[in-house]
């Protein structure tokens, strides 16, 4: 039996003095116990993170980020240009391309021939939407929907390109944006964590637990990722022979030696270590209820196209429904596959088959539920794709290379306003010619439909203060509600 009145007459005299006169220990573990003490404002624009409250009032509490690893194709799904259509086979002017760097992949090729879109499209909604055929279901919420056919970024390969749309720079080592928004807007709902990461699909770009880390924030804002078989969290559950009961006297045991030493040193590392270990506590009942998504209506299931005990896309869009209902703060979905460099045709159509009727049916039921007005969601990759085709064109297939220049991101939901295009591309689908979106822009457009002005949401590491956005970026105004 541990002695805890033994452990701290142990203590020295300076860290007595230290516990004494510091209080950041006591704070920190105060913030985690009781949160309603740290919430600042009653206005709507308080805070149960670092921020002491919002800096307007939030359109926003909550983010699904539907993120296809590998680029989607904008020319075959969401861009249409005739011009290719007609010009398939013919040689990329020197004049649209001006020199612009491209991958090694398509540099040695003899001739950079464009293609045209691989499937014919469609008009939808209102406002006539053009979207191709492949994506019918998105066609179906288009009027809920902003559409940015300008998106751009910097990076010309798959992981700095990820790294840079969700840290704000190329290098790793900086914190996601979920972890930005759940510092900075700290969480609702103290059984569930508030970053959550789903994954599917399979094949493509391999996915790094650096996409949903923390980088320099306390560990306790990075993503926590549950698994779609087996235990949702590893080491969660109760190792056999160990009931309820005794997992709670062992971790009291632990936490008091945890306390103590915050106490003497006050690291918010153990404040976060102690919120840790409570919150895997609580997971062991919120989280296999949450996972059971079997207990949907049956019409709610078939809407999705889910199938529960099955690792899918349409099970995670469900999942992630289900945990902004619980007030998660952020929810991320990461589907791979989307990197195809050949045999476009048959794999892009395979990947919307997988992804269109669930990420469609996740706006409906928002919809449904009036959940959609304070939950945004957001749909994209990490870049686009050439105008060229990568390889021999043939009948049936192509492919097509990574493309920095221009791509296309959908937004819905809280503080957006639907039924709209934002952008344009010139005929040839490789450069914008109006209303460019920049990456950090789009940053901070989704941090601003929470309330945040993202010059003013940082962390101090290494003697400066950094942000998500870095030095740039602008509200994309037109976007908003």
């Amino acid at each position: 039996m541990l002695d805890f009145d033994e452990i701290a007459r142990g203590s020295t005299r300076r860290q007595f003095l230290g516990r004494s006169t510091s209080g950041i220990g006591v704070m920190a573990l105060a913030s985690l116990l009781n949160r309603d003490l740290f919430a600042g404002t009653t206005d709507g624009r308080q805070s149960l993170g670092a921020l002491p409250e919002l800096h307007f009032a939030p359109k926003a509490k909550r983010v699904i980020y539907l993120f296809m690893s590998g680029g989607p194709s904008q020319i075959d799904l969401f861009d249409p240009k005739p011009v290719l259509k007609q010009r398939t086979n013919e040689e990329l002017p020197d004049s649209v391309r001006n020199g612009q760097r491209i991958t090694g992949m398509t540099s040695g090729q003899s001739q950079l021939l464009m293609v045209g879109a691989s499937h014919p499209f469609k008009t939808y909604g209102q406002n006539n939407v053009e979207l191709s055929e492949l994506i019918p279901h998105l066609g179906e919420i288009v009027d809920d929907v902003a559409i940015i056919r300008s998106m751009h970024t910097d990076p010309i390969n798959h992981d700095p390109a990820v790294t840079f749309l969700l840290t704000g720079n190329q290098q790793p080592g900086r914190p996601t944006l979920g972890s930005w928004v759940s510092y900075g807007l700290g969480s609702e709902n103290q059984n569930l964590p508030e970053y959550v990461i789903l994954l599917s699909g399979g094949g493509g770009q391999p996915l790094l637990s650096r996409y949903w880390g923390n980088g320099f924030l306390p560990s306790k804002y990075q993503g926590v990722s549950l698994r779609s078989t087996g235990d949702p969290v590893l080491y969660v559950s109760n190792p056999e022979g160990i009931d309820p009961t005794v997992r709670r006297q062992l971790l009291d045991g632990v936490q008091e030696l945890n306390k103590i030493r915050l106490d003497t040193v006050g690291d918010p590392e153990i404040a976060a270590r102690i919120n840790s270990y409570e919150m895997a506590y609580r997971m062991q009942t919120s989280v296999p209820e949450l996972m059971d998504i079997a207990k949907e209506p049956k019409e709610v299931v078939e809407m999705y196209g889910a199938t529960p005990g099955q690792a899918s896309f349409a099970n995670n869009c469900l999942l992630a429904r289900r945990l902004v209902e619980r007030d998660v703060r952020f929810v991320q979905l990461y589907h791979r596959d989307w990197d195809h460099h050949s045999n476009l045709p048959v794999e892009l159509k395979r990947q919307c088959d997988a992804t269109d009727k669930p990420a469609a049916a996740l706006v409906k039921d928002l919809k449904r539920l009036g959940l959609l007005d304070e939950t945004l969601v957001i749909w994209g990759g990490e870049f686009g794709r050439t105008t060229y085709s990568q390889g021999k064109i043939t009948a049936d297939s192509f492919g097509r290379d990574h493309h920095p220049r221009c791509f296309t991101m959908w937004m819905a939901g809280g503080g957006i306003k639907g039924g709209q295009v934002i952008g344009k591309t010139d005929d040839f689908a490789y450069n914008i010619v109006e209303e460019p979106v920049h990456a950090h822009d789009l940053q901070a457009t989704v941090l601003r439909c929470l309330g945040v002005d993202h010059t003013r949401l940082t962390f101090r590491s290494q003697g400066r203060d950094f942000r998500l956005t870095d030095v740039s970026g602008k509200v994309v105004e037109k976007l908003l509600a």
